[in-house]
């Protein structure tokens, strides 16, 4: 058992509206074929005070700030105070937290972003779980289909677990901060409050407090 990247060891769920959708399950890879089914459950129960719903199965904050540009197809939540920018594409099946950023030319689909979380620039997150306040420097990407087309297994060292997808972006522990250009190969789990250099190929999982160089130098925090 990949005991470090269990839900509990990666995640705050109090910094979600969809911790009930991580309930009674291991690791968080486990929600994403759930996910458009747990929207159409909880967005009729949004209060209409704070959330408008509109055409498409769209719950919309209104506190949240939506440029005219950016498209949003549905099942989708986009949390209080969030920020969905300029020309984001956001596919459907996806639940953007409370603060959260969705930027410029971004494009987002079946993926839970925690509060706080920011996509900022340029990137893609697919079939991905996003933690508290993590963060994806400009042009980075969750890579969500291996090259052969192969179900994903996740990998630490000796052990590993058959995850039975065929599309797995990356899952990001509270606090990570993804570095500029860099790849999150399918199968990346990333423990709380790591940094991945920039313009980094990852895969596997990478420790919590770390910090990853290059697949060969992932050094602890001080």
């Amino acid at each position: 058992m990949l005991k470090d990247f269990t839900i509990s060891n990666l995640l705050d769920l109090n910094e979600t509206i969809a911790a009930e959708l991580f309930e009674g399950k291991t690791y968080p890879w486990e929600v994403l074929p759930e996910i458009g089914e747990f929207i159409m459950k909880i967005g009729p129960t949004l209060s209409t005070s704070e959330y408008e719903c509109h055409e498409g199965n769209i719950w919309i904050a209104r506190s949240a700030t939506v440029a005219p540009t950016a498209y949003i197809h549905g099942p989708a939540i986009i949390g209080k105070d969030a920020e969905v920018r300029h020309c984001a594409f956001i596919r459907g099946n996806a639940i953007v937290g409370e603060g959260a950023v969705v930027g410029n030319s971004t494009e987002l689909k079946n993926a839970v972003l925690f509060n706080k979380v920011q996509v900022p620039h340029y990137n893609y997150v697919g079939d991905a779980v996003l933690g508290y306040k993590s963060h994806m420097g400009a042009g980075s990407i969750c890579s969500n289909v291996k090259s052969d087309k192969k179900l994903v297994v996740v990998k630490d060292g000796e052990e590993k677990i058959e995850t039975g997808l065929k599309k797995f972006g990356a899952m990001l522990g509270d606090h990570v901060e993804v570095g500029c250009g860099s790849v999150l190969n399918p199968g990346t789990v990333i423990g709380r409050n790591s940094n991945i250099y920039p313009l980094s190929p990852v895969r596997g999982c990478i420790p919590a407090d770390s910090i990853y160089k290059n697949a060969a130098e992932i050094v602890k925090k001080n």
